[in-house]
This record gives structure tokens, sequence and C-alpha cells, in this order.
């Protein structure tokens, strides 16, 4: 086989880029957290939340490789690039990486690396088609990358709490939106999700409901006096295009969950910009 597909394939299987935006959004939550002299812990984190985003990914490929052969025959295991043992074992090698990057880590960055790692290895198999709890899930491992990276570093301190709860909040919107965008092939496959058990338009709801609270809270760093202008500046639009995005899910799903993600990034940059001008001031 060559070299070149099959090492695609193992890329394609850890979700390259899911895996480095992880890292980033680790590295963020260290950065608010005060984490510019300590490299080391930093760089630790980025790595084992890096290296078990992808393990989470390939464990999850791992398990859908029956239904991915009937509505994804172009993915790494049913395409035949990858054997499904060899998927296990990747996935058990990044996984190695991530607790051994782990280890060295204060308890509580230690404690949240156990609890994701408890939850990407059950996603798949015990919440994915549990209406709404997978959801929750994906909502809390995305937040809990902040957590992780502030944890690394030092106490977890109140922007990191309102960042974290910002970006699962989104993020659960956001699963909501894609859940609606795949409803046709989750019914298929017998999944019940919270669109297909409460109905299109009671999960955008919740979804839009539920991304209100949170660009409602992301005001509280500014309100406190903990982030200025700066922060406001960048986190006021990241909000529009969430906020505005969720309700554009009852029009077009796909376009929406899209503009979720990218929004929930620009949070995250409002945070560091916040976090910047404290430094700098």
């Amino acid at each position: 086989m060559d070299a070149t597909r099959t090492i695609g394939g193992y890329l394609e299987l850890a979700r390259v880029g899911n895996a480095v935006a992880a890292g980033v959004l680790t590295f963020v939550g260290s950065f608010v957290a005060g984490g510019l002299d300590a490299p080391w812990p930093v760089a630790l984190a980025v790595v084992a939340t890096a290296a078990a985003t992808g393990a989470g990914n390939a464990v999850n490929d791992y398990f859908d490789r029956d239904i991915d052969a009937l509505n994804r025959p172009d993915r790494p295991i049913p395409s035949g690039r990858v054997s499904a043992r060899a998927a296990a074992a990747f996935a058990a090698a990044l996984f190695s990486v991530a607790t051994g990057a782990a280890l060295s880590l204060p308890r509580l960055a230690l404690a949240i690396a156990v609890v994701n790692l408890l939850a990407l290895l059950a996603y798949t198999q015990l919440f994915k088609g549990l209406p709404a709890v997978g959801n929750v899930v994906v909502a809390y491992l995305t937040g809990s990358t902040f957590l992780f990276g502030a944890a690394a570093v030092a106490p977890v301190a109140p922007p990191t709490w309102t960042l974290f709860g910002l970006a699962a909040t989104a993020t659960f919107a956001r699963e909501v939106v894609k859940d609606v965008e795949d409803m046709a092939g989750d019914r298929e496959e017998g999944l019940r999700t919270l669109p297909i058990v409460a109905g299109e338009r009671a999960a955008l709801a919740l979804a839009t409901i539920a991304m209100a609270a949170a660009t409602a809270a992301s005001a509280l760093p500014y309100v406190d006096g903990m982030f200025g202008a700066a922060y406001l500046a960048v986190v006021v639009p990241a909000d529009a295009a969430m906020l505005g995005a969720t309700a554009w899910g009852f029009r077009d799903p796909g376009t929406a969950q899209r503009w979720i993600k990218r929004g929930t990034f620009l949070a995250a940059a409002a945070f560091v910009a916040g976090r910047l001008a404290t430094v700098l001031a």
C-alpha cells in the first residue's frame, strides 16, 4: 500500500485539524490563567489535549466502522487505508502519549484528564445515541480544554470558568443544530438524538435559549472588572455571531453550526485579548 495514502489515513483518523484546534484552546486556557511564566506545563497540557483528542477520534471511527462502511465508505477504515486493528493500536498509542504528558501536571489537571479520557472512551458506546446526553458530553469536553490548560499552571480563576461555560454552552447549541442537520442519517442508524425525540423546532429552540444564556454570561468578566474594553470589543461580535447563527439554524442548520464554531473561537480570542491587555497595562 502506498505509504503516503496510509499516513494520510492515520492523519484523517485522528482528525488532525480538530486535535490541533483542541490544543490551541488548551493554550488559551493556560494563557488566560497567567501561564506565561510556565512554558513547560503549558506545552505538556497542549500535547496531552491534542493527543487525547486524536485518540478519541480514532476510537470513534473504530466503533463506527460498520456504519461508516455503508454511509462513509471513504473513511480510513472502510476504505482500507487503515485496518481496524491498526486503528485501535493507533488510538492506544495516542492515549499513551496523552497520559504520559498529563502525569507530571498538577492534581486538578490530572483529574480533568482522567475524567475526559473516560468520557472519550464511553462517548461512542454509551452516550452518542442518547437524547441530549451525547451533546452534553461533547460540550463538556470542548469547554474542559480551557479548564485543563488553566489547571496546568494555576488555580482555576473566574475568567476561565466563564470561558468554560461559554464554550461548553456554545458547543452544546452547535451539537444540537448539527443533529438537526444529520436527522435523516441518524434515523437510519437508529440513533435517538434530541431533534428526533423532541422534534426539530423544539431542539432548535432549546439551543437558542442556551446560547442566549451563554452570551449574556460572557459579560461577567467585563462587569466584574477582570477584563476591560479590549475584551468587550471582541466578545460582542463573537456573541452576535454565535447567537445569530443559532437562530439561523431554523433555516439552514449546516451553515449555522459552522458559524457557531467560528464564533466560539472568536470568543476564545476575546479572552486572550482581555488577558493581553491586562498584562500590557
